[in-house]
């Protein structure tokens, strides 16, 4: 939060070995958990930049910058991938880690298989974890009836969908962070040596002060590429916008979960999901992201609703900006007060779940966070390349439209 002072780097000189950041939704860079309060993505300049002259209004709004963590990555003869980060660490000193990843460490490693699926022909990658603290992870991140196995499979294009293309309700951990993760890896292990150190920004894990962390993790605007960006990204970014509810509503969902107390798993959706959804199929899977199993909580829309509109009125005076593919955070806790536990008799009726409504006294922990910064520009941005004038509209526009949406939810329409 902000408030929370920087890491020092005098204060953490041994080695951290990274683990996955098992509540990212969305995305395609790899979150990694640093610490318990921190995580860590690959560092891009234009989003440091972003970081480094934020302006104070949207400070709220956006996770606390924490500095720079230098990255190595470990390969053994077996190809086990470990990433360590180390503020302090220089290259000369990248061989001395083998003394810091010997067997008798907690070391945290991912191998990635080929395997052909059963019954779809389609290719399933395989991630086998070698330590315990890996399951421990998903165990203490995931309360519930969550991840008690070692062996994950998941598809490699649209991880929860069937062969049919449909996506099942539920599941009891998020894939998609470990499928960005595996990638990245992989992107990491072909490209470069072991010698080489990569930046990391170190970032607040706004989710850390929830026990059951439900996430919407939505990219808002009506256009999603960079001022950077080659004619072919260019428009095939058009084209994604053109064909989901980014251009009419300027937001569309890239990922989500729901803890759902009637199964102690999260229900999970993907970006793959999210492109295919008309307004209505939207608005239905927004109203479906405030239904935990039993019952519609509409005692967290106020709380979003004024948040957000808070966030519009910050955006709304932001000259220059443009948040291109930059996304939209919407928290809260699964676990409920328990004021707010006991049902109605109304029933609200959406997809496949039977939801009644619930009142409770006191008002629920919710947050909305701005992440990804990697394509904003803005006035005085030290990667800046085109200057705009006025505010992010097409950002407005979307606030807008996920503003009336809850409402109508709210109003019962």
């Amino acid at each position: 939060m902000v408030g929370q002072s920087p890491l020092n780097p005098s204060e953490s000189r041994t080695a951290v070995l990274l683990e996955p950041f098992v509540h990212q939704v969305g995305g395609h860079m790899s979150m990694m958990k640093y610490d318990e309060h921190t995580v860590c993505k690959p560092l891009v300049s234009q989003e440091l930049s972003f970081y480094e002259s934020l302006p104070l209004a949207m400070r709220q709004f956006t996770p606390q910058y924490k500095g720079i963590v230098s990255v190595h990555l470990k390969k053994d003869s077996l190809g086990n991938l470990t990433l360590i980060a180390s503020p302090s660490l220089q290259t000369e000193s990248c061989g001395r880690l083998d003394n810091a990843i010997g067997d008798s460490s907690v070391t945290i490693w991912h191998k990635c298989k080929w395997a052909a699926s059963t019954g779809t022909g389609s290719e399933h990658a395989l991630v086998k974890w070698s330590h315990t603290q890996v399951t421990k992870t998903f165990k203490d991140s995931c309360p519930g009836k969550m991840l008690l196995r070692t062996d994950l499979q998941y598809r490699t294009d649209s991880l929860l969908e069937d062969a049919n293309g449909n996506q099942p309700e539920r599941n009891s951990y998020n894939p998609w962070g470990l499928h960005c993760h595996r990638q990245h890896l992989n992107r990491m292990s072909s490209k470069h040596n072991e010698n080489k150190l990569h930046q990391f920004l170190l970032l607040e894990n706004v989710v850390s002060k929830y026990n059951y962390p439900c996430i919407l993790d939505l990219k808002m605007g009506t256009r999603q590429h960079g001022d950077d960006a080659s004619e072919e990204k260019k428009a095939r970014h058009i084209k994604k916008c053109e064909q989901s509810t980014s251009a009419s509503l300027g937001v569309r969902i890239c990922g989500m979960q729901v803890y759902q107390v009637d199964t102690g798993h999260f229900l999970c959706k993907d970006k793959y999901y999210g492109r295919k959804l008309s307004p209505e199929g939207f608005r239905q899977t927004l109203h479906q992201f405030l239904c935990n199993g039993n019952h519609l909580r509409t005692d967290l829309l106020d709380p979003i609703i004024l948040r957000l509109k808070a966030l519009l009125s910050v955006i709304r005076k932001q000259s220059s900006y443009r948040f291109y593919s930059s996304s939209l955070l919407i928290i809260y806790d699964g676990q409920e007060h328990k004021e707010n536990t006991a049902p109605l008799d109304n029933h609200l009726h959406f997809q496949k779940t039977n939801c009644t409504t619930s009142h409770g006294p006191n008002p629920s922990r919710v947050d909305v966070r701005m992440i990804d910064f990697a394509h904003t520009t803005f006035k005085g941005s030290k990667c800046n390349h085109t200057t705009y004038d006025g505010p992010d509209h097409g950002y407005i526009f979307g606030l807008e439209n996920l503003i009336k949406i809850l409402q109508n939810i709210s109003e019962g329409k």
